[in-house]
């Protein structure tokens, strides 16, 4: 069976002994830079990984714990799946302390203990007072009641306690499920940097999803599409890299410069960068007073951090209050519904909320109508049935594909495709075609599909005259902000003719009821509309000439005119150009038994038949007999098609 892949991360205040308690654990020292060396403290994230008794080898990163540097332990703790809270024995909680542990609540964390380091530095009664201090300190917290390992990180003695916290490490791993591979492969870039005769490559968390190498992905924000050209787990050569693992990827074709801490690789097509976000957002009790509205905030999500400001319906947010909100970002973040993020005042810089990401690509929600918030509510309760049906509203006739149902909701494989079957046999949702894998919500279907009948009914009583109305001339009223509704309403007539409402010959639709009726006069003008036409022979009169001789009414003279065009006694050859159906017959019997007999013919030959006609009618007649494909012309000449 594969192990899981699990991030066990540090927090703590600076000089608390993270680092150091680290290396104890794995060996590895996590100090890269020189600056850090120099300075005696982590600046950026550190990587190592340690092997549990029971084989299983799990990552870790070491957070910096300056108060300046907090923004890289969000980073950190984004792919948490466990965390280790260190706190000196000689000082205890301090101002960092809490501010991570906020943090790690904000990321929901759920899994974690306390090393209390430094413990050959204090005596047994104050290490007991330290213990029970920081138990009251988490009552309410992920960690109450979470397991409290004292070390001496430094100490070679057996009773250091490094066995016994790995020991209490390996049972909370036990614990923890796995990650499931759902979703696209997503992986928030902490590092960049170029290998000479490899290019650039770059480390992260991999949060969601699975990759191999060979694999085409794309570079968001930016959209750079690259292929991952190699992969290394723990600094391990690896065919694949799969959530919870800290992965470094190769990337082919792509310059170090275009990529910077903060950007995204992931599956193409599963994220689109947005400048606008909904949130469920916790302001923290801590914040101390009311957050007002388009406050300026820092952003944190991934490895990322973005200014913007908070769009709320209220003036302002009472500390300690749970509510949604808007947040506008001067630069476009990639991510998805379900996220978790963390904002900072943006001076003095601080955390002071943070919570989950519900829609990464809204609509703007004014504070002048409230109906646009309620949406949120739906949002937050993240059932899939309810996420699928908000998402297919909003898209409208439009609808969504799969892909960009799943880019919305955050909801993807299995699931995804259960819920959708689950609405499309409750007729809640309708799949518009299985190429695209399109749907629309529901109701807007079956008021497309009322739009339609409506119309016909109109038309039908506006002109009762006429066999039908011409599908474009449908579609195009149907869909006035879409005029290309293509297989959506393709769909809409399929199922109104399957259903016996609409009938559908060529290019006309009627309702199933509709029957045209002639009065006595109508009857009349019918008759004396066709005597004409059949009388005029091969030199018909106009269009507008015919209503005028037969009928004082030129409207309803038009309309049986249209009825006569569509039932095929007459024929329209050109712009403006009618003959009765038995002129044509004619023409078409003469010029197939003069080329039987004698192959070809010109156009002085065709003149000579039809009695000297005039190239007003000759040349329309010969290109009609072309379209309908009983003659050909070869040069000047034509012959009969075979």
């Amino acid at each position: 069976m594969q192990q899981k892949t699990l991030i066990l991360g540090t927090a703590g205040h600076i000089d608390h002994g993270k680092t150091t308690l680290v290396k104890a654990l794995t060996g590895i020292d996590t100090d890269r830079l020189k600056e850090e060396k120099r300075r005696g403290i982590t600046i950026e994230l550190g990587f190592a990984y340690l092997d549990l008794p029971n084989g299983q080898r799990i990552g870790v990163v070491d957070v910096p714990g300056h108060e300046r540097f907090v923004k890289n332990m969000v980073a950190g703790a984004m792919g948490m799946d466990l965390v280790a809270l260190v706190i000196a024995a000689d000082e205890g909680v301090m101002p960092q302390t809490r501010e991570h542990l906020e943090i790690c609540q904000l990321l929901e964390v759920k899994k974690g203990l306390v090393v209390l380091t430094k413990k050959d530095m204090v005596d047994p009664e104050w290490l007991e007072l330290v213990k029970e201090d920081i138990r009251e300190f988490l009552v309410g917290t992920f960690l109450e009641g979470a397991p409290i390992v004292s070390v001496s990180s430094i100490s070679d003695a057996k009773d250091n306690g490094i066995h016994e916290l790995i020991t209490v490490i390996s049972d909370l791993v036990a614990d923890i499920p796995p990650r499931t591979p759902s979703g696209p492969y997503r992986l928030p870039v902490d590092r960049v940097f170029s290998i000479k005769g490899f290019g650039t490559v770059v480390t992260g968390t991999s949060i969601s999803g699975k990759i191999r190498v060979g694999d085409e992905a794309v570079i968001y924000p930016q959209g750079l599409k690259t292929k991952i050209r190699g992969i290394q787990i723990h600094n391990a050569p690896c065919d694949e890299a799969a959530a919870g693992m800290r992965t470094a990827l190769n990337l082919q074709g792509i310059e170090r410069e275009a990529v910077e801490r903060g950007d995204v690789v992931a599956t193409a097509g599963s994220l689109h960068p947005s400048y606008l976000l909904d949130l469920k957002f916790l302001y923290l009790s801590s914040a101390g007073r009311p957050l007002k509205y388009r406050s300026p905030v820092r952003f944190h999500t991934g490895t990322v951090e973005i200014t913007g400001r908070v769009i709320m319906q209220e003036d302002e947010i009472e500390p300690g209050r749970e509510t949604f909100i808007q947040i506008k970002l001067d630069k476009p973040a990639a991510v998805l519904p379900g996220d978790r993020y963390v904002i900072r005042s943006y001076s003095p810089i601080r955390t002071i909320g943070g919570g989950i990401i519900l829609n990464p690509m809204p609509r703007r929600r004014k504070r002048s109508r409230p109906e646009l918030w309620k949406g949120l509510e739906i949002l937050s309760r993240l059932d899939p049935n309810d996420l699928i049906i908000y998402h297919l509203e909003q898209a409208g006739q439009r609808g969504l594909t799969q892909a960009e149902l799943a880019m919305r909701s955050g909801v993807y494989g299995e699931i995804l495709e259960q819920t959708l079957d689950s609405l499309f046999s409750k007729g809640k949702a309708v799949r518009i075609d299985t190429d695209e894998k399109r749907a629309i919500d529901g109701n807007i279907y079956r008021t497309l599909k009322k739009k339609i009948l409506d119309f016909a009914t109109e038309y039908h009583k506006e002109n009762p005259l006429s066999k039908g109305i011409a599908k474009e001339e449908v579609r195009s009223r149907i869909f006035l902000h879409s005029p290309s509704g293509g297989r959506l309403f393709q769909k809409l007539l399929t199922d109104l003719v399957n259903s016996g409402d609409l009938i559908q010959e060529k290019d006309l639709l009627r309702l199933s009821t509709h029957k045209v009726s002639l009065g006595e006069e109508e009857i009349s003008t019918r008759r004396n509309l066709e005597e004409l036409f059949r009388k005029s022979g091969l030199e018909p009169p106009s269009r507008e000439d015919a209503v005028t001789i037969v009928s004082p009414d030129k409207k309803t003279a038009s309309n049986i005119f249209d009825l006569l065009v569509a039932e095929g006694v007459l024929v329209r050859i050109k712009e403006d150009l009618y003959y009765h159906r038995d002129a044509l017959n004619k023409v078409v019997d003469l010029v197939t038994s003069f080329l039987k007999k004698n192959g070809e013919m010109a156009v002085g030959d065709f003149r000579d038949m039809t009695h000297g006609l005039s190239r007003k009618f000759i040349i329309p007649l010969l290109e009609y007999l072309d379209n309908q494909k009983i003659t050909i012309r070869v040069g000047d000449k034509r012959k009969l098609r075979r």
